[in-house]
């Protein structure tokens, strides 16, 4: 095992020296031209829609991009089209063969960004953090994090019963795991 794992080490600083080098266009100098170009094409599209921000940029081994964005209005299908128009109209196929899929962030996606947090005001989440499980009403996002807040039916302080009451919980970013915007119908 170990000697597999240094000749990967050995391959990537093979490759590395050929990118430093400009010696060849291997296949892992030309994913990360195209990393490069591909991220400064999407900057050049947000500053033309400034309510539009990118979830994640990948690119296979086989040169598919696959670009999820997200917006402050949500994003369009319109939306997809001008970033993907700005992707593949000023990279030259000749050069570099490459599929391209841009795409808006699911609903059933997690929240990545406070950004999004921010989008999501008013609506119901479910946060899992490394100890606690909760699901509320998004209130409130400030740079730390975010607020929810719920209602729970707890027994009365006298007598006998359950009364409705109303929680609340500050979460910091840093603490979140895991959040989804929950879906009701």
């Amino acid at each position: 095992m170990v000697f597999i794992l240094g000749k990967i080490c050995y391959l990537c600083s093979v490759e590395t020296k050929k990118i430093q080098r400009g010696d060849e266009k291997s296949p892992l100098f030309i994913t990360y031209m195209l990393q490069e170009r591909v991220e400064k094409l999407l900057e050049e599209a947000f500053q033309e829609n400034h309510s539009l921000f990118l979830i994640s940029l990948s690119i296979s081994d086989q040169n598919h991009i696959l670009i999820v964005i997200d917006g402050d209005e949500g994003v369009s299908v319109n939306d997809c089209i001008a970033v993907s128009r700005k992707i593949e109209h000023n990279i030259d196929r000749e050069e570099t063969d490459f599929s391209l899929e841009v795409t808006s962030a699911g609903v059933s996606e997690p929240l990545k960004f406070p950004r999004q947090y921010r989008k999501n005001i008013g609506r119901n989440l479910e946060v899992r953090t490394n100890s606690n499980k909760f699901e509320g009403n998004l209130t409130t996002v400030d740079d730390e994090g975010i607020t929810l807040t719920w209602k729970t039916r707890e027994p009365k302080p006298v007598g006998k019963g359950k009364i409705t009451v109303e929680k609340e919980t500050k979460i910091a970013f840093q603490e979140i795991e895991e959040a989804k915007v929950v879906i009701t119908f």
